[in-house]
């Protein structure tokens, strides 16, 4: 009788073993690729908000030298001309500061749309990130039912087996079940 309930007490340890090194293969892995999905998406939100503060300088570079080729112009045309031509050019720098002002204003709104985007990015990134906080909190949990299901189990086996089972109609818990309910 002594060896049965030593061969039950070794069976139900192992199976306990088992099903705390799954858990904690389970865990590992969902702690991994969290951290990988969260990573990936801070990257991408960098690129874009980099890509696209590039591109509104670009633009911004371009309008300048597009004003002041125009500018330039029109200084050698007065030069160049007379008076005549001193009345044309007058013009021509009224509509190249115009358009001076309009590619300033152009470029003030690329810079504030990518702002939006970068804030955008900033806050999908951050949803994502809470987004698999939450996954993973509920994984563990789902990780934890299984363990306690899986320990509550075994103990309901060894019992059985040394003849310990009862009816199973007994409300009471025993120390075991509420100590593992309890850390969980």
């Amino acid at each position: 009788m002594a060896s049965n309930q030593n061969q039950a007490s070794y069976a139900a340890g192992e199976t306990k073993a088992r099903t705390e090194e799954k858990t904690g293969q389970m865990v590992g892995a969902t702690k991994d690729k969290a951290g990988q999905a969260t990573e990936a998406t801070k990257q991408k939100a960098g690129e874009t908000a980099g890509a696209t503060k590039q591109k509104a300088g670009e633009a911004k570079d371009k309008t300048a030298q597009t004003a002041q080729a125009a500018k330039d112009r029109a200084a050698e045309s007065k030069d160049q001309t007379g008076s005549f031509l001193g009345e044309k050019t007058e013009a021509a720098k009224q509509k190249t500061a115009e358009a001076t002002d309009a590619a300033k204003q152009k470029a003030s709104e690329t810079a504030q749309y990518a702002q939006e985007r970068s804030s955008d990015a900033a806050q999908y990134t951050k949803e994502s990130a809470v987004a698999g906080k939450d996954k993973t909190g509920s994984v563990l949990q789902q990780a934890g039912e299984t363990v306690v299901s899986a320990v509550v189990g075994a103990k309901d086996a060894v019992a059985n087996t040394l003849g310990m089972g009862g009816d199973n109609t007994n409300t009471a818990k025993d120390s075991t079940t509420e100590k593992i309910t309890r850390d969980h």
